[in-house]
């Protein structure tokens, strides 16, 4: 179906974006002179997620950049696809980042090490005041782009873990609880875990020309059948060309003495694909019915 989405104006969407490096940056470098200092590797688990989260908004930032570049000779299909291979690049840091926080809490298990509790819960409350600050920035561009959703759930993933990383300090402090440190970084990897894996579907299927996954290909297909003149339609191929916009690339017979009628028929099934599902890039082979293809499929080229 049609996408309809609240837009921001490019200016603003940039300017939060580099609000939210900075923030994340100066925070990044806190947490880890903080966890060092203190010995919490849950602070470090963090600021390391922190610096991830920096390093997906430079990448974000660069790709709202390109993606707003025009098609031309090497790109055809313009650029707009960056998008989607940021949000992967982002994704699958996610995933790299929780196993290896999963590897390092479950090593501090065997010798839970001294924390100092103050420092962690000091570092912990200024880390959730710059997460939710960046969650707040990047929520309303987040709804319509994949690139900034990947972001958005960095940061939401953040400011969850510093409520995490602040417990586990009042934990230490009141009870000198010491596998609590290792135990919340092994929870704090798994949620990373759990948010990446669940996410980084859709920008696969985008790269892998998967058909749009909000667009029913069947009942596309049935409406342009039942356009007055066209007899059968087969190679269907459905992809997106960027993350909002569908295409279609299919062949259409023509019933018998309609050829006459092909530029009327083509603007009906144009029509209709556009202003029903929201498909507004078509390309349509015709062929007579009595020289159609016999025995292909429905879809892709057999």
């Amino acid at each position: 179906m049609p996408h309809d989405h609240g837009h921001m104006e490019p200016k603003e969407g940039d300017r939060r974006v580099a609000v939210a490096i900075w923030a994340n940056g100066l925070l990044t470098v806190a947490q880890i002179v903080g966890g060092i200092l203190s010995g919490s590797l849950a602070l470090i688990a963090d600021a390391i997620h922190n610096f991830s989260d920096m390093a997906s908004l430079v990448i974000a930032f660069g790709a709202r950049k390109i993606a707003r570049r025009p098609a031309d000779a090497k790109m055809t299909f313009g650029y707009g696809r960056v998008e989607i291979v940021a949000a992967l690049i982002n994704y699958t840091s996610l995933i790299i980042i929780g196993l290896y926080l999963v590897y390092e809490g479950a090593m501090r298990f065997v010798d839970p090490p001294a924390v100092a509790g103050w420092t962690v819960v000091i570092l912990g409350s200024v880390a959730l005041f710059i997460d939710t600050l960046t969650a707040w920035l990047t929520y309303s561009m987040q709804k319509g782009s994949v690139n900034i959703r990947a972001l958005f759930l960095h940061n939401l993933s953040d400011a969850l873990a510093s409520v995490a990383v602040i417990v586990g300090g009042v934990l230490i402090l009141l009870y000198d609880i010491r596998w609590v440190d290792p135990a919340i970084t092994i929870g704090i990897a798994a949620y990373i875990l759990w948010l990446a894996f669940s996410e980084i579907g859709g920008p696969i299927r985008t790269l892998m020309l998967g058909s749009p996954p909000d667009i029913d290909t069947e009942e596309v297909i049935a409406a342009v059948e039942e356009v007055d003149g066209v007899e059968e339609v087969h190679h269907a191929h459905f992809w997106q060309m960027q993350e909002h916009r569908a295409a279609l690339d299919t062949h259409v017979v023509i019933a018998v003495g309609r050829w006459d009628d092909l530029e009327s028929i083509k603007t009906a099934i144009k029509t209709r694909l556009e202003e029903e599902f929201g498909i507004d890039h078509s390309t349509l082979e015709f062929e007579r019915s009595a020289a159609k293809h016999q025995d292909v499929e429905k879809y892709g080229h057999g």
